[in-house]
């Protein structure tokens, strides 16, 4: 074979051109890149913080102590509470009244917008009068419920289901007319009637906004109660809070707002849980 003519190298010709296509580079996800602290650190290194600042005013003697208890006194008052009992029983009293004003209230407003969001005549019939009363002030009403029911259990309970119960209706109502037209028409199409439809496609479609409003009452539940309970309560938080007052003890005070702050943000904890439970067909933002 002669050397001279020998072919050429092919693949020192292919090593040295520049190829066609872009290198690849290694791709690190961002969550690797960047490490941060955990969620439940992040969240309660707020709290803590105001809580320390809020200490150290306190020890420094710029927030006097008869205008807001410090922090460990205000810890050892609520201890002093839960040992003798006075703050669970209270708190108990408390969820009582919560619990059967939502269940009357809950129940109440929701059957009013399944028959307003259903039906034409009972929206006719219904609606106008829901949509003119819950622009009323309800705290405005507990002159008229003492009147009417004394100032026993019946007028704290009243108050409290008349402010979740507006709350309801208008999500329930919005969650079954923002049902999508066509998903009516298809239902219709697969041989459903009206009951079928309404159970199977209405109700559904309404669930999101239910669990919305369920929240909303919630909420308006602990502050109705607020205001329930100091018409002339004999036990309970606000009970707590009106003996605090008379004898200016700003730590029992505190103790009691945060009781009802801890407790209105566990029913929401248990409402938004349902809500990830029962609404795991639909899928939503959570966040990047």
């Amino acid at each position: 074979m002669d050397l001279d003519h020998a072919p050429p190298d092919i693949s020192a010709k292919t090593a040295s051109a520049p190829s066609p296509f872009p290198a690849l580079v290694a791709v690190v996800p961002t969550s690797a890149r960047r490490r941060s602290a955990p969620r439940w650190i992040r969240r309660t290194a707020g709290p803590l913080l105001l809580l320390g600042l809020w200490q150290l005013a306190s020890s420094l003697g710029w927030l006097p102590v008869d205008t807001l208890a410090p922090p460990s006194t205000i810890a050892s008052a609520a201890a002093d509470l839960i040992e003798d009992g006075t703050l669970p029983g209270a708190m108990a009293v408390s969820l009582q009244r919560v619990a059967i004003g939502l269940v009357i209230g809950g129940t109440a407003g929701t059957a009013l917008a399944l028959l307003s969001g259903l039906s034409r005549l009972g929206e006719d019939l219904i609606d106008a009068s829901v949509q003119m009363l819950r622009t009323v002030p309800w705290v405005g009403l507990i002159p008229l419920f003492i009147i009417w029911m004394g100032i026993g259990e019946a007028p704290k309970v009243a108050l409290i289901a008349l402010g979740t119960a507006f709350h309801l209706y208008l999500n329930v109502y919005a969650g079954i007319r923002g049902v999508d037209e066509q998903l009516i028409e298809a239902g219709g199409a697969l041989g459903l009637g009206r009951w079928g439809l309404v159970r199977h496609v209405v109700l559904p479609g309404a669930l999101p906004g239910f669990m919305t409003g369920l929240r909303y009452s919630l909420a308006t539940a602990w502050l109705a109660l607020v205001f329930g309970e100091s018409i002339n309560a004999d036990a309970g938080i606000g009970f707590l809070m009106n003996q605090a007052r008379e004898f200016f003890r700003t730590d029992v005070i505190v103790v009691c707002l945060v009781v009802y702050a801890f407790l209105g943000l566990t029913a929401d904890l248990v409402v938004r849980t349902l809500e990830r439970l029962l609404l795991q067909w639909r899928p939503t933002f959570t966040g990047q």
